[in-house]
Order: structure tokens, then sequence, then C-alpha cells
């Protein structure tokens, strides 16, 4: 009986180039991120979400770390200059954290995906580093300690005053990663507002 000639290795499946590929690679990534994080994702589970292949990724990143960091940091600098320009403006105390919350929360309800990872990836991705200036919380304290030199505020410990006031509107942030926190953040911007200046105020 003649022996039936063994078949072909088979070969991967290559998928074809996809055109946008690294949007496509992003919002994959910030998914998995989300919810199984960032050291269980890997880069061919966010390859095949993505619809891409693996090398598709590895053209527009080193590897996942990469990815994960730019965009941490996308929304990190982005919400550096928006506080900056708020609380940096002309015009009394309230008007200017009015501007700063809501600047937070329309960053927010902007794109609330890439919002979410950057807000649960604080503790991994905040710089330890206390000379860098250029993150919010930094931002934030300097502003802060120069409102108590000019006496727009008592005086304090801007540092506590500064977790004080960014707890009230991330802890709201993350009730509405949770679905504890119905609608947009933008609707709760006045009453987020009232919240920060009471914080800011008291003794």
């Amino acid at each position: 009986m003649a022996r039936s000639a063994p078949l072909p290795p088979q070969q991967p499946d290559k998928k074809p180039r996809v055109r946008n590929a690294k949007p496509k690679i992003e919002r994959a990534a910030l998914k998995l991120f989300i919810h199984e994080g960032v050291d269980a994702a890997t880069t061919r589970e966010i390859a095949d979400k993505a619809g891409v292949s693996e090398g598709a990724l590895y053209r527009h990143y080193k590897g996942k770390d990469e990815l994960a960091l730019s965009l941490f940091q996308a929304t990190h600098h982005r919400l550096s200059q928006m506080l900056t320009q708020a609380l940096s403006g002309k015009g009394s105390l309230d008007t200017k954290v009015q501007a700063a919350v809501l600047a937070y929360c329309t960053l927010a309800d902007e794109d609330f995906l890439l919002f979410s990872f950057h807000l649960v990836s604080l503790n991994r991705y905040l710089p330890y580093d206390k000379r860098r200036e250029d993150d919010p919380v930094s931002v934030t304290e300097r502003i802060i300690s120069g409102l108590m030199t000019a006496g727009a505020i008592p005086k304090g410990d801007p540092a506590l005053k500064t977790a004080m006031a960014l707890g009230v509107v991330m802890q709201a942030g993350q009730n509405k990663i949770y679905n504890r926190l119905p609608g947009p953040l933008s609707q709760h911007a006045p009453a987020l507002s009232r919240a920060v200046l009471a914080v800011l105020q008291s003794a």
C-alpha cells in the first residue's frame, strides 16, 4: 500500500496590511489595558483585537510598554497645559477654579476610554521625581502655593491642599469609570467646582 505524501506544514495566517493601523492599535490597547491591565495584556492580543498583524504594532511602537506610556502621557501633558491655562488666567478665584474643573471634565467626556486609562494608571506612571514641574499635580501645587502667598486663600500645606482639591474631581472620575456616576462628567462641573473652592478656602 503506497504511503500518502506528507502534508506541507501549515503557514501562519498573514493579515493584510491595514490602513490607519495606529489608531486601531491604540484603541484596542486601551480596552485591554483597562480590563486586563498592562502587565497581563500581550502584543498578540492587542494586534488581534485591532485586526492587524503583530508586526504592524511593532512598526509604530517598540512594545506594549512604550505604547502604554505613550497613551498615558498624551492625556497627562494635555491636562497639565489645560490646568495651567485655566488656573493662571485672569479673573477671580471662582472663575479660575470653574475653568479648571470644566477643562478636566471636558477632557474626560471627549475621550472617556483614554481618560479612564490615564486615571487608573496614575500610580504606575505618575512621576515621582519632584524636580519635574510639568505634571498636573506639580502645576496645581505651584499655583496653589502662589495663591497662598498672594493671600487669595488661607495659608497651609500646598501639597495637602492640592491632594484634597484634585481628589474631588479624580474621585468623581473614578466613580464614573465604575458606573456609579451617570451622565457626562461635565454636567457635574458646577458642583465639583464648589467643592474644590470649599477645599481651597478652608483653613
